[in-house]
Formats: structure tokens, C-alpha cells, sequence
């Protein structure tokens, strides 16, 4: 039994639930009487609610996030059927914002906005000790970092040996990129590093080996980034790997220095390009120094190890399909190991909003609230761009298509517009972009390459051949490969 349950609906198993994590750790007194539980999109929502039922609860916690908003909502259905009693407490980013008019806000008895890592604690206090707030909605302020309790604790054993660990050093972003809704606050505030290093070790002691760091920008402060880098290197050994989001254009030498030093496979860098258009940067108040942000990615792909992600949004306001497509090739050149094709979406609380009107932005009105359409980018188009989004995820970024997926815009004028033919053609002989088996997709990559493209069977064959087996000769080949090999 537990008078506070703590419950999170994550995206996937491996990524953890940091913020309710915050919560439990910053409960004081309470953290006996809570429990945390963690499920994933995949828990039918009568399971979910069935077991935060089955602990007695008199408060639940519930993180909302844009993946998960109509999972919540169903469970805080299911949660007041049974107990109407029941006091629900919602936060996290898609309710900090317009939380009045929020669908999922309608059942439940309380909603914190902003970091709640203290008012969650005061809240559950003055519940438990009979004394409710009047107020149904509570703005949580920034809260002194310095005063937190650390929630690195609360990671299991079976949370370190096969979910990612999700850590930070930062809060806040000093930038005021529109799409964002970090763009409402641009401070930046630190931990001290002292005790994030102490609960590093720690997590490193018992068997820690995969830290994704959700600080906003890491490289802001060289001095500091190049400590923690190094921290690492001090520390590193086989299976250690840590990902760091990075402003694209501050590398300066001292910092790539430190970099140099990083094994193969030890050191992920998720890069947020956006867009190459100078104009359509500037309207949504992103800075950036193409150049540099070129020569930086040369750098790292030529001069070190690390794994590159680099993001690029389409739908932007001003941004054309033709602008799009520039900026597309013009980063493939720079040969990142991703590149993530992200659609616009509208986040609540987020000002790309004031370019509604001029631009003819229409969104979905359902999470994730994508783009649907705009005066540059009609809605047709923009499903050409979902369609091409998911087909490169699966084609370019995973892996399985190395040797084959480069075939696709060989000595064709535009990468862009050669996968976008390909990605055409999949979803009209698919009529879908998921879902598809992999041996069913090699197929269809093979009648393209060697119908439409006109590439030598043989040739198509081997490369085919060499992405099915690379690493796995156990492998059976597919009957189509296997016809064409006989």
C-alpha cells in the first residue's frame, strides 16, 4: 500500500522517467509512503490503471508528455470509475500551458505547471494533512538547483543494465528558438558539479554505462563541457557511451581536443541544424553561422568518433519544399551518420505560434499536432514529407540498407529528390510507411534500384546481400536474393 503513487506512461521501456524520478527524491518525509511505477505506450490503459489501483493510493502523480496525453487521459477515466475519491495531480510539459482548456486537465484535481520538483511534495503535504489547495492550477517557479535532491538513486539495477540513463548538469536554454517551449525561459542554470560528479561515480560504480544527458546545450559553456567530457575520459572502458545535444556552432579547438580523445563508439552528438535557409532562421529567432556549422561538422565526421545526429525540421515558416530539399543535400554532403527528418509540430506554450496568420500554418489538432499544411507546403505535400521522413528513418538511419541506401541518389542531381521518388514509390506500393517486414522492404528496394533506377542486378544483388548478412552470417538470405545469387 502506498498513500502517493508516482506513475509514468514512457515512450519506449528504455527511456526512463527522470522527472517523476525528481518528484520521488525531493519528497522528503512522503518518500516512504510512495511508490513509482513506469509502463510504456504498449500497457493496455485498464492494466495501467489496475495496477496504480492495486496500492490504495489517496494521491497519483501522472507525467504528461505529447506522446502520451490520450493514454493519460483514458487512465484518469479508468482511475475515477473506480475512485472517484481519488486525488489526481497531472504535470509535466503538454499541461504547463493552456492547462485550463487541456482535455486530459479535465478529471484531475490538481495540475503544476513549469519544474515541480518542490510544489509536488507541498502539494501531496497539504493533501494528506487535510488542508487542499483552493487553487486548482499551481505555476511552479524555477526552482535553486543547488537545493534538489538527486534522483540518480532511484535508478534500479535492471534501470542500468538495460534502459538508458538519463542525466543533466543544466537547466533552461539560452536560446529562443520558436518551435521550441524552452523559448519562454532563456536562462540557464547549473548543478554543481561536485555532486553531479559524485552521483556519476556512483552510477558508474553500479554498472552505469549508457548517459543520455537532456541538458538543452551543452558546449554553451566550453570550460564547463570540457570538464565533464573529461570526466569521462578518466573514467572510460569498454561498453561506456554518452550522448550530448550540442549547439552546432560552438567547437572551438580546446573543446575538440577533448573530443579527439573519445573511443569509437563511446560518444553521440545530436546536432540541431533545422534549416540551412538564412531567412527562415532569422524569423524564428534561430541563430546561425552556416559555415562554421559546416566546418564544425566536418570536424567531427573527419577528425574524431563521435556518432553524429543531425536534426532538421520541415514545415518551418518561409521554408519551401525547394529550400527544404537544399538544405537536406547540403547536410548529406556533410555526411552526418543521422540525419532526422522532424516534422514541425505545435507545441502548447511554444511562439512559432505568432506566425499562424501570415504563414497559413495549419496543424493537427491531436498530439503530436504536426503540420499539416502551409502556404509554402500544401497539405499534400506535407504528407510526401511524413512519408519520406519515416522511410528515411528506416532505410538510412537504422543501418540495414549501408551498402543498397546510397544507390538510391548516386549520380543523381539531388539526394533529396531521389529519395523522395523512392519514398513516392514505397507508399504507393505499400499504401503505408510502417509496419513494412524487413524482407518485404529489401524487395521492394531491389525491384526500384534495379527497375526504376536501372542498376545491374547483380551489382543491386550484392549490395542487398552484404546488408542482410553484414554481422549476422547465420542469416538466411530472402528467396529474392537468394534466386538472383543462383
Amino acid at each position: 500500500m502506498a498513500d502517493i503513487v508516482l506513475a509514468a506512461i514512457n515512450a519506449k521501456y528504455i527511456h526512463p522517467a527522470l522527472g517523476l524520478r525528481y518528484l520521488f527524491a525531493n519528497l522528503g518525509p512522503l518518500i516512504p509512503r510512495t511508490r513509482l511505477l513506469e509502463f510504456d505506450l504498449r500497457k493496455p490503459t485498464r492494466d495501467v490503471a489496475t495496477a496504480i489501483l492495486a496500492h490504495e493510493p489517496r494521491i497519483v502523480g501522472l507525467g504528461v508528455h505529447i506522446w502520451n496525453t490520450r493514454l493519460v487521459a483514458e487512465v484518469i477515466t479508468l482511475l475515477k470509475a473506480d475512485r472517484p475519491d481519488l486525488v489526481i495531480v497531472l504535470g509535466g510539459p503538454e499541461v504547463s500551458f493552456d492547462a485550463a482548456d487541456h482535455e486530459t486537465c479535465r478529471q484531475a484535481d490538481y495540475i503544476i505547471t513549469g519544474e515541480a520538483d518542490l510544489e509536488f511534495s507541498d502539494l501531496c503535504s497539504a493533501i494528506l494533512g487535510g488542508s487542499r489547495p483552493a487553487s486548482r492550477i499551481i505555476q511552479a517557479a524555477p526552482v535553486e538547483l543547488e537545493t534538489l535532491a538527486l534522483p540518480y538513486p532511484l535508478y534500479t539495477a535492471d534501470d542500468l543494465a538495460h534502459r538508458l540513463t538519463y542525466v543533466e548538469t543544466s537547466r533552461g536554454c539560452p536560446y529562443a528558438c520558436e518551435y521550441c517551449i524552452s523559448a519562454r525561459d532563456v536562462t540557464l542554470r547549473y548543478f554543481p558539479l561536485p555532486r553531479v560528479f559524485e552521483a556519476f561515480d556512483d552510477l558508474l560504480q553500479r554498472g552505469a554505462r549508457r548517459f543520455k544527458f537532456v541538458d538543452r546545450t551543452f558546449n554553451v559553456d566550453i570550460p564547463r563541457a570540457i570538464t565533464i567530457l573529461e570526466f569521462f575520459l578518466e573514467r572510460m572502458q569498454p561498453g561506456l557511451f554518452v550522448h550530448f545535444e550540442m549547439v552546432p556552432e560552438r567547437f572551438p579547438e580546446e573543446l575538440r581536443q577533448v573530443i579527439r580523445r573519445f573511443p569509437d563508439g563511446s560518444l553521440q552528438f545530436e546536432i540541431g541544424i533545422q534549416t540551412f535557409n538564412t531567412d527562415v532562421a532569422a524569423r524564428i529567432k534561430r541563430t546561425m553561422d552556416a559555415p562554421r556549422i559546416e566546418e564544425n561538422l566536418r570536424f567531427l565526421r573527419n577528425d574524431t568518433h563521435a556518432h553524429i545526429h543531425a536534426d532538421l525540421i520541415a514545415g518551418l515558416p518561409g521554408e519551401s519544399m525547394d529550400s527544404f530539399a537544399a538544405g537536406f543535400d547540403r547536410l548529406l554532403a556533410l555526411q552526418p551518420h543521422e540525419i532526422q527528418v522532424g516534422i514541425l509540430k505545435r507545441l502548447r506554450g511554444a511562439p512559432i505560434a505568432r506566425h499562424d496568420a501570415e504563414w497559413s500554418m495549419e496543424y493537427d489538432t491531436e498530439p503530436p499536432y504536426e503540420i499539416l499544411g502551409n502556404r509554402l507546403i500544401a497539405r499534400k505535400d506535407m504528407d510526401r514529407l511524413r512519408h519520406f521522413a519515416r522511410f528515411w528513418e528506416v532505410i538510412a538511419n537504422r543501418g540495414d540498407f549501408a551498402c543498397a541506401a546510397p544507390m538510391i541518389w548516386r549520380e543523381q542531381p539531388s539526394a533529396f529528390h531521389a529519395f523522395m521518388e523512392l519514398s513516392d514509390w514505397l507508399f504507393a506500393r505499400f499504401g503505408r510507411h510502417f509496419g513494412i517486414p524487413l524482407e518485404e522492404l529489401s524487395e521492394a528496394i531491389f525491384d526500384f534500384l534495379t527497375g526504376t533506377r536501372g542498376i545491374k542486378t547483380t551489382e543491386v544483388t550484392d549490395a542487398l546481400s552484404r546488408d542482410y548478412t553484414d554481422g549476422r552470417p547465420l542469416r538466411r538470405l530472402p528467396k529474392f536474393l537468394r534466386t538472383e545469387v543462383d
